[in-house]
């Protein structure tokens, strides 16, 4: 997109006021809102779960059913602003789509463990705040949206739920 400026992904975030359990990411630019991802801690990105999304600091409502079939069913629900966004993996580990009415960005990563760059496709009116979203979510540990992840997950979810007894 002409015009809108750079944008930056920091992942983890440097300088956090959150316990060392848990675990921001950052995106931000000129054209661009300000985005931080902050969840539970897991090989350097934070997790899904018990997560929040801010755009501009304004909170976001997230939702996901983690046992529904399909990658559409597990999809990450984001309302923020307005919209109605979905999250999906796309493509194997390192693929990502986040659409809302009438837009869609389309990511992807070099690796799936230690992204280099990022690569993306804009669809429809795709706009700075639907390719920020897009990016914050690159920093987030999203391999349980597939089904694969999702059974890779399962132990890790379970330990996570001890710890609230």
């Amino acid at each position: 997109m002409d015009g809108i400026g750079g944008i930056q992904l920091v992942y983890p975030a440097e300088h956090s006021d959150y316990p060392a359990e848990y675990c921001e990411v950052a995106v931000g630019g000129e054209g661009f809102p300000f985005i931080t991802f902050l969840g539970l801690r897991y090989l350097r990105r934070p997790l899904l779960a018990r997560s929040e999304l801010r755009v501009d600091w304004d909170p976001a409502d997230l939702s996901r059913n983690v046992w529904w079939p399909g990658r559409r069913g597990r999809a990450l629900r984001i309302h923020v602003k307005g919209r109605a966004y979905r999250y999906t993996q796309r493509g194997g580990k390192c693929g990502h789509e986040l659409t809302r009415d009438g837009a869609t960005v389309r990511t992807r990563r070099s690796s799936w463990r230690l992204p280099q760059t990022i690569s993306g496709t804009c669809l429809g009116a795709a706009d700075a705040l639907d390719i920020s979203v897009a990016l914050v979510l690159e920093g987030v540990y999203t391999r349980n949206l597939s089904a694969a992840g999702a059974i890779v997950s399962l132990p890790g979810r379970f330990l996570n739920r001890l710890n609230d007894l």
